[in-house]
């Protein structure tokens, strides 16, 4: 099922990893671009991340400092060291969980990334198709679109399906 707006996932394949690199730094001037990652795989399977990219990394961190900070003042010098303390480690407890969340995506998806060619996986809040759209045609590659729900239930797929195999070797 293509979903055309909202919170999605984009999968642009090249079939080479150049014209994946040009439309990766293309990519972060999308309207409504959260972040990306660019995977290629070689002709002997192999799959490789090339670039990642996250709009306002460390603005969970440096904000939940900043809450702290605040929050701190009121009980002095000392408060407002463990309030900055406090909140920067809630922050970046934040940005792990979403680091990890865009690798278990980048993993269901790496299936899809063609021997010899590229991937470039977007996430995006998308109003419409067109700017993303104009960006895989001027770079030659195809569109996915996958709603966030979707990828999250492909991941979870994957997860209940390795699970039900159990540990490598057994």
């Amino acid at each position: 099922m293509e979903s055309s707006s909202g919170d999605n996932v984009l999968l642009l394949a090249f079939p080479d990893p150049e014209r994946c690199g040009a439309a990766f730094r293309e990519a972060q001037s999308l309207p409504g671009y959260r972040q990306e990652a660019s995977v290629a795989r070689r002709t002997d399977g192999e799959l490789e991340v090339l670039d990642t990219h996250v709009r306002g990394t460390g603005a969970a961190t440096v904000g939940g400092g900043a809450a702290g900070l605040a929050l701190g003042l009121l009980g002095g010098p000392v408060g407002a060291l463990l309030g900055f303390t406090a909140g920067a480690l809630l922050g970046n407890a934040a940005e792990q969980y979403n680091l990890e969340a865009g690798g278990e995506a980048l993993i269901t998806l790496s299936t899809r990334v063609p021997d010899g060619g590229a991937m470039l996986v977007l996430h995006l809040h998308e109003r419409s198709p067109g700017p993303a759209d104009e960006l895989a045609a001027r770079h030659g590659a195809s569109v996915e679109r996958l709603s966030a729900g979707e990828l999250d239930a492909e991941i979870e797929d994957l997860k209940r399906r390795s699970d039900a195999d159990g540990p490598a070797g057994e």
